[in-house]
């Protein structure tokens, strides 16, 4: 099984940026794929950006041009980092790293909250 464990996150104000990151450790099976979901409380989860293990990137919706993913691998784990520009209010949100392997299984991290003032 893998775990998967967010870092980064905070209180920031508008036109300010963030870096979000996700350590991947333990077993991960075949290709897989790695990002980022952001919820707002009563709202369904919203994805943010996708990295492929082929190192294919994609950001959607209002993310795009602002928010940009990446990865490094390290020796125990697989590390993905988002990082978040000219962040607005509606960004604020609770963001999620989620991996989703070969087998197929999913993993979610355990959130972290994203808070843009005005």
């Amino acid at each position: 099984q893998a775990r998967l464990v967010e870092s980064g996150g905070g209180l920031v104000e508008s036109g300010g940026s963030l870096r979000l990151s996700c350590a991947a450790s333990g077993t991960i099976f075949g290709a897989f794929i790695m990002g980022w979901y952001r919820q707002v409380p009563g709202q369904q989860r919203e994805l943010v950006a996708t990295i492929g293990s082929d190192g294919t990137a994609n950001t959607g919706g209002s993310a795009k041009g602002r928010f940009t993913i990446s990865r490094n691998d390290v020796e125990t784990a697989v590390v993905v980092h988002l990082q978040m520009n000219s962040l607005k209010p509606e960004d604020t949100a609770v963001y999620y790293c989620y991996l989703r392997d070969g087998r197929p299984s999913t993993y979610w991290g355990q959130g972290t909250q994203v808070t843009v003032s005005s």
